[in-house]
């Protein structure tokens, strides 16, 4: 049996959103970006004042902040944190820009006031043994390993606070909460402290990214019995945002898988199917250059709000 230390690893991706059955529109938007190892999901907040637009705002600023920047010149204009990895450096640094272009356009006038994005984040080291996980508001990041799903965040919400301050509170007393009210969010502020969780990898390792329009439709058991189907990682992905709509799609849903998987050698004829893929309202908007800023990346989504990828096994030359 080779050496579980020496297994070379390789990162799957698959991502899907939806607008969902109640919602006039797409709020949510998502990042898969394979070259960087790097995926993220955004859930706009603010409904008419543009929720969508900073959902998408903050995608963008991710995505041209991974295509642009190298080493320890991606911080900028923050300083290098020495204490930190570089995975580490580019989640916080590049949500805290995110952060500023959300508030900067939330100021240019009364009609976008306001708004705000969650973000939930996730970048492999270049040989996929460790994940590191960043996050601000209540989108969430789960771990499906040997059969069990852990949910790696902490939702930024007061639901989700006054649990962890008050544990003698009663079920039915928490429910009597806004289950809507987020403690921390882009666009509240010039600054925003991210959550960073970094983990070590395995094969079978299976991470999904969502917001809140799929926890709060399915129980975690549910969403771990579509998770460990033998199905592919996109089928799985649509499976789970159809789940969704099944329980009633209250919410925008938007489903970012990453899949870890052992190779036996480092060159196996797979190629990055994309620069990136955008989905979810950043598609929708794709035609307002002006507004988002994009980079210079391949942006291959045309509207299409869901794709699957293989991504090069331990490949670190776009670093």
């Amino acid at each position: 049996m080779a050496d579980a230390t020496k297994q070379q690893l390789r990162p799957r991706y698959a991502a899907s959103s939806d607008v969902g059955l109640i919602r006039e529109r797409n709020e949510d938007s998502f990042l898969v970006f394979p070259r960087h190892r790097f995926v993220a999901v955004a859930d706009g907040m603010g409904g008419h004042m543009s929720g969508d637009v900073a959902s998408a705002l903050a995608i963008a600023t991710l995505t041209d902040f991974c295509a642009t920047t190298v080493g320890l010149d991606r911080t900028w204009p923050f300083p290098y944190d020495k204490d930190l990895s570089d995975e580490e450096n580019c989640i916080v640094v590049s949500v805290r820009l995110a952060n500023q272009t959300v508030c900067a356009r939330a100021a240019r006038g009364a009609s976008e006031s306001g708004m705000g994005t969650t973000v939930v984040t996730l970048m492999l080291t270049p040989d996929a043994r460790q994940a590191v996980v960043g996050h601000v508001g209540d989108s969430r990041c789960y771990r499906v390993r040997d059969g069990r799903i852990t949910q790696l965040t902490t939702d930024h919400s007061l639901v989700s606070e006054v649990s962890e301050i008050a544990p003698w509170l009663s079920e039915e007393e928490i429910k009597q909460l806004p289950s809507n009210y987020i403690t921390r969010a882009l666009g509240m502020g010039p600054d925003v402290v991210v959550d960073l969780l970094t983990t070590d990898t395995r094969p079978g390792d299976l991470y999904l990214l969502c917001s809140d329009g799929l926890n709060g439709m399915l129980k975690d058991q549910q969403m771990l019995e579509t998770l460990l189907k033998e199905t592919d990682l996109d089928s799985r992905c649509r499976e789970l945002v159809e789940d969704a709509n099944d329980a009633g799609g209250t919410d925008n849903i938007t489903v970012v898988l990453v899949e870890i998987e052992a190779a036996a050698a480092a060159a196996d004829g797979l190629e990055q199917a994309a620069e990136f893929l955008h989905g979810g309202a950043i598609a929708a908007l794709a035609g307002r250059p002006e507004l988002l800023g994009f980079g210079d990346g391949d942006d291959t989504d045309d509207g299409a709000h869901d794709g699957a990828y293989d991504d090069g096994v331990g490949d670190s030359s776009d670093d």
